[in-house]
């Protein structure tokens, strides 16, 4: 960074909050050149802000090459590979023991402008009660089109990209559903109400289910459109992850409803599960199906499913017909190309949510 820049930035955002910059990384040596040449642009006060890498046992060279590059950077190796979930933990105890304000998770395959972590925080600070702020997420080789303005959440616990490949255009700051975990500052206060990721879900589906707990310990979800990251996105299915997609999907589902509405949309979950089952069978995912749902037929799993409940609903200040607002009926994203979904699934499953949700008193 230029001397007068570094003023500039200094200028622009002196006395602003302590936040850790936490990126976990596995098997990233192809995109951490990109990723943390992009942060040495950042645009805070030096002594305002701390880079965490959490490494899970990575074997290319990738803490070696951060090591080598930026020998500042504070780096937490792991001896095996804890996940999105248990690595980012591991970042997020360390920022609440050091006091931080904010924690940005940023992806091992993202590159950051200068002003998003100073743009996410401005948002964040102007409202209080904001405990999670997503960047405009772009897509890294296409940048004037989106990968996500904030994730949409399904009543049935199916999350994805909203505005995926849409152009880019210009916006303002609104709620979202939830964050992508790509591009998330959170509030340390906010994840002391809420917790912090669940380590059971490992990966997928983590950011979909703080989300969801932030919401129900009563903080709001934002998007900072001014704050920008380009992710190297790419679609790509595999039987890994539909196994945690869907596993996760259904632990989230079960631990943070209230029972009742449990039993109100039971009728269409277990419809969607008919429908997911045959899917799989013509996707070729049908064996992956079956080990998702034979992880529930364990008693372990059920004795820590009622244990995470206890602990969600505990925290619990807002009622599901609160949270019923920012879900949707539909899946509407543009990797799943199917005539069935658009004419079929979505507009049945949508007009049963828009029934039941009128139910919700609780």
């Amino acid at each position: 960074m230029s001397e007068a820049k570094s003023r500039s930035c200094e200028k622009k955002a002196a006395a602003w909050p302590r936040v850790l910059v936490l990126v976990v990384t596995y098997n990233a040596a192809d995109y951490v050149e990109d990723c943390f040449a992009s942060l040495e642009q950042l645009c805070y006060p030096a002594e305002s802000f701390e880079i965490l890498v959490v490494d899970n046992a990575s074997a290319d060279g990738t803490v070696e090459q951060i090591r080598h590059r930026w020998p500042r950077v504070k780096i937490v190796r792991q001896e095996k590979n804890l996940g999105f979930a248990g690595g980012n933990n591991v970042g997020l105890h360390y920022a609440l023991d050091q006091q931080f304000e904010y924690i940005y998770l940023l992806n091992q395959d993202t590159v950051a402008t200068p002003d998003f972590l100073r743009e996410a925080v401005a948002v964040a600070q102007a409202e209080p009660r904001a405990g999670a702020v997503q960047s405009k997420l772009l897509l890294h080789g296409e940048p004037a089109r989106i990968n996500s303005i904030g994730n949409e959440l399904h009543y049935l616990g199916f999350g994805y990209a909203g505005g995926c490949y849409e152009p880019d255009r210009a916006m303002d700051v609104r709620e979202i559903a939830y964050a992508s975990g790509a591009c998330m500052l959170v509030r340390t206060a906010a994840l002391r109400d809420a917790g912090l990721f669940y380590p059971e879900l490992f990966l997928y589906h983590e950011d979909l289910d703080l989300g969801w707990r932030l919401r129900l310990t009563g903080w709001q979800i934002l998007l900072a459109p001014r704050s920008v990251v380009y992710h190297k996105y790419r679609y790509v299915p595999s039987l890994t992850k539909y196994y945690y997609m869907e596993r996760n999907r259904r632990l989230t589902v079960l631990q943070n409803y209230r029972l009742a509405t449990l039993a109100l949309i039971a009728p269409a979950f277990w419809a969607m599960e008919a429908v997911t089952l045959v899917h799989s069978i013509q996707a070729g995912y049908w064996r992956e199906a079956l080990r998702a749902w034979a992880y529930f037929l364990r008693p372990g799993t059920w004795r820590r499913i009622v244990a995470r409940r206890r602990e969600v609903q505990a925290r619990r200040r807002v009622s599901d017909r609160e949270i019923a607002r920012y879900f949707t009926g539909k899946v509407v994203f543009v990797e799943l190309r199917s005539r069935a979904l658009k004419y079929v699934i979505n507009p049945l499953f949508n007009a049963y949510w828009q029934i039941v949700r009128w139910f919700l008193w609780w």
